[in-house]
């Protein structure tokens, strides 16, 4: 039991005995819970020295109620056992560094990478416990800025659309008339045209599907201010899928930045500002074309383990479960 993340409720039914007795028995009796040389301080912080690599990755996850945690993982362990190598409640600059100078120094001195995403108390954190590694900002919390950007640019017309919409709407009815929308060529509404448009732009035109292709042909004429902020976005998507080296990208983004300024988008401004202050660490990315994909998808395990317990009543226990599997 202790290998796999199976719930104790699903086991007693299988065997036909009540499943919170046979959780409370297996807490108690079965498990080396209350002999756990972690157990006085895992609800605040854990450390496993032993699982240190050379690569790692650092993220954060909500356990319950919101509460957010710091978890640095080894990438080399592939999501399975030896992936944790700390794990701490908060996500404050100097709460992440005093656990992880617990780990000795000789040991964070061989790690050679960390991935992260753009958080500056893990930024700061990273730097100062592991002088040694390369920061690699990732590339899909940048590309992901980007899509969020673009995002709110639609948002923006859609809310303009529904002012318009009950504009018309109030003059139709002081002119006691039935009001008509303006249907699209594709059966859509302006409004619904911008809803359902959230999709597509965030995917690249060679994926779209016939019916996107279609409603993105109406939705750019009418939105050239949308159509800029989709290209800015695919361009720097761009970036990481075509260059081969640091020395490419860095001109590429060069251009970018000038492509930025004159669209005059605000939001695209924000996420050049964000770019130009990391961008050193983002271009790390070229060294191994290293991403924190891993820390994503242990975190889904973490959601998927967290969900099979039914929730989490007890963190101190729900997480000597997790460092049974995973530490």
């Amino acid at each position: 039991m202790d290998n796999k993340p199976v719930s104790c409720h699903l086991v007693g039914e299988f065997f036909g005995v009540d499943g919170k007795q046979l959780q409370q028995q297996y807490k108690d009796h079965i498990s080396e819970f209350h002999s756990w040389d972690q157990k006085e301080h895992a609800s605040d912080w854990m450390i496993f020295p032993v699982n240190m690599g050379t690569s790692l990755s650092i993220d954060e996850t909500a356990l319950s109620n919101g509460e957010l945690y710091t978890i640095l993982t080894n990438k080399a362990a592939k999501g399975g056992k030896g992936t944790i190598v700390a794990m701490l409640k908060g996500t404050q600059t100097e709460q992440i560094i005093t656990v992880l100078e617990k780990i000795p120094l000789r040991k964070r001195n061989k790690v050679i990478e960390v991935t992260m995403d753009m958080a500056a108390s893990m930024v700061k954190a990273v730097r100062r416990c592991f002088r040694n590694a390369e920061r690699v900002i990732d590339r899909f919390h940048v590309q992901k800025l980007s899509c969020d950007a673009v995002q709110e640019a639609r948002i923006k017309h859609r809310w303009e659309a529904l002012d318009e919409e009950n504009r018309l709407i109030e003059a139709a009815k002081r002119n006691k008339h039935p009001y008509q929308p303006e249907l699209l060529p594709n059966g859509d509404t302006l409004k619904q045209l911008l809803a359902r448009s959230r999709y597509l732009l965030f995917k690249h035109p060679a994926k779209w599907t016939p019916s996107q292709k279609e409603r993105a042909d109406i939705l750019f004429p009418r939105y050239p201010q949308l159509y800029k902020a989709y290209e800015l976005s695919i361009r720097l998507g761009n970036i990481f899928t075509i260059c081969k080296s640091k020395e490419q990208a860095f001109k590429r983004l060069a251009i970018w930045y000038n492509e930025v300024e004159a669209a005059g988008i605000d939001a695209f401004k924000t996420v050049a500002r964000s770019v130009q202050t990391h961008y050193l660490s983002i271009l790390n990315f070229f060294n191994n074309r290293s991403t924190n994909a891993s820390a994503e998808s242990f975190n889904a395990k973490i959601k998927a383990f967290r969900a099979t317990s039914r929730g989490v009543r007890d963190t101190t226990f729900f997480l000597f479960r997790l460092a049974k599997i995973y530490a």
